[in-house]
């Protein structure tokens, strides 16, 4: 039996009679006697089909275990594959792991199987070299290889103990194209050294070696480049879409339109936001997030739309006193901001009151607040498990697992690298997207545009007795946007007493007024206690 060894250039390594590579692993243990016949045909794939016969004399045993990775030496090696395995006969034949086995007990046994990765290319030929040493006596060898090419020739032949071999007995190319070779008298510890020559390209070359820089688990292979540049690929794009995306956002807080805050309705005009919108929303789609001013502003439009009374008690306290209870016109966190300040059973309260320690409880009325705009699809919040974090958790959990597998089986392993890279970016990138939605993009330009146009209002343009009402329902929406002093400032003039009520209808105080000018300088310090409670309160 022959076991035979891949050569530099590209090795036939399994062949014929178990022609497989190294010899030191194969294991036979039969008497002289055995006798083989092998027939090769090397396809148009460059794949060997193999049939075989061997012939084991009674008394006799023939076992074969064969590696299908072969060192090529600089920590090299070539690897090869076996398919399509038949037998008849008492012989068996299978591949378990990285190794292909053959047993033969007595009688006659034939094999027949395919092997992959024996042909490779060379300057101006192809070769396929049979490289191997005998692991028992045989008796006769005889065998055949035919080719697509008829110009099939023999480099080199050689037979004999290794560091005393010789040309092989018998070993030609027929006219036809057909090698045909024949040894008798083989003995345990030859070796057999063949090497064929095709013309280039005549058939598929599919030698699979690999060096010492290019082997083993984590090697950077043909599959691993194109899974990191799938990667790349996917990550540029993912980072093109995202640079685009924060610019659409900033763009829809840069705009310099206008938005006209007043709908008039032959000599009636009132105020109007864009969709019906709150202020305390409106505050949550300018910065992203809830804070105190927009608290603050809730608070002031509860006020003004009949909720709440405001009544200063001196400089730096005020009294906040219930009108009508909380309603379904509200939303929820107004409801919460509502209850906040007059719980049930309470009728009134000093804001001095309220910044008792634990009588507040800020966190809440945020969180309420960004629910509110969540779930109105105006905000993403990065903290739920979406769609893209279950994807970016199974592509980690799943490059993870190839990882590790394709470690344990020696091949690709950073393939499943790239795949967990991917599902980390995905699950890391993902937190940098725009907290707004597109739908929430588009109300913040909105937002943005109404305050364009709230700088541009002048009283003139308003009838007298809807001054006060305008300037009262669009006040909330300058406390957000920082412009209260501007728009209390515009209106300072305008006669209070117009709408046959003397003083603001919604704050106390200043009912002998005619104008703003006394609230102008007072009112700013309510805004600013406001905000002082729901920024230092803890929930």
């Amino acid at each position: 039996m022959l076991n035979f060894r891949g050569g530099a250039l590209g090795a036939l390594l399994l062949i014929a009679t178990g022609l497989f590579a190294t010899a030191p692993l194969a294991r036979a243990q039969e008497p002289a006697g055995v006798a083989i016949t092998a027939d090769v045909k090397l396809s148009d794939e460059g794949l060997l089909e193999v049939a075989e016969t061997v012939k084991v004399p009674e008394g006799g045993q023939f076992r074969m275990v064969v590696p299908l990775r072969v060192g090529l030496g600089d920590d090299g090696e070539r690897r090869f594959s076996v398919t399509d395995i038949s037998s008849t006969g008492p012989g068996s034949a299978k591949v378990s792991g990285d190794l292909f086995s053959v047993e033969a007990p007595p009688g006659e046994s034939s094999f027949k199987y395919t092997v992959h990765g024996a042909v490779s290319d060379a300057p101006g030929s192809q070769l396929f070299r049979w490289s191997g040493a005998l692991n028992t006596d045989v008796s006769s060898f005889d065998g055949s290889v035919i080719s697509p090419s008829y110009q099939m020739g023999i480099a080199d032949c050689n037979v004999g103990a290794a560091g005393n071999a010789r040309k092989c007995k018998d070993a030609r190319v027929e006219p036809d194209g057909v090698l045909v070779m024949h040894e008798d008298n083989l003995h345990k510890g030859d070796i057999l050294d063949v090497t064929l020559q095709l013309p280039p390209g005549t058939v598929k070359p599919n030698a699979d070696v690999r060096d010492g820089k290019g082997s083993g688990a984590f090697a950077v292979t043909a599959p691993v480049l194109i899974a990191f540049g799938v990667l790349l690929l996917a990550l540029a794009a993912f980072g093109g879409y995202l640079a685009w995306a924060r610019r659409q956002d900033a763009d829809a807080l840069a705009t310099s339109k206008t938005l006209d805050p007043l709908r008039r309705n032959g000599k009636n005009t009132e105020f109007v936001s864009p969709d019906g919108m709150l202020p305390g929303e409106a505050g949550v789609l300018i910065d992203g997030t809830a804070d105190a001013v927009d608290i603050a502003a809730t608070v002031v439009d509860l006020a003004v739309r009949r909720y709440l009374w405001v009544t200063p008690v001196s400089e730096s306290d005020w009294r906040i006193t219930r009108v009508n209870p909380a309603d379904d016109q509200l939303r929820d966190y107004e409801k919460h901001v509502y209850t906040t300040l007059l719980p049930e059973g309470a009728e009134s309260v000093l804001v001095s009151e309220l910044r008792a320690p634990g009588r507040v409880a800020a966190d809440p009325a945020r969180a309420a607040l960004r629910s509110d705009a969540i779930e109105r699809g105006t905000l993403v919040d990065h903290n739920r498990r979406g769609l893209a974090f279950w994807i970016g958790v199974a592509l980690l959990v799943i490059g993870v697992g190839a990882t590790i597998g394709l470690a344990v089986s020696g091949g690709y392993a950073l393939v499943g690298v790239a795949i967990g890279l991917g599902g980390a970016a995905m699950l890391l990138l993902g937190r940098y997207l725009p907290i707004r939605t597109a739908a929430g993009r588009a109300l913040a330009a909105q937002v943005k545009e109404l305050q364009n146009g709230l700088d541009t209002q002048h009283p003139d343009q308003i009838a007298p007795a809807d001054r006060e009402l305008v300037f009262s329902r669009a006040l909330p929406f300058t406390i957000i946007g920082g412009r209260t002093d501007n728009w209390i400032r515009t209106f300072r003039d305008v006669d209070l007493s117009a709408d046959r009520q003397a003083g603001l209808y919604w704050f106390g105080g200043f009912e002998r007024d005619r104008n703003l000018h006394r609230f102008a300088g007072h009112f700013p310090y309510f805004i600013t206690a406001l905000e002082g409670l729901f920024g230092t309160a803890a929930g």
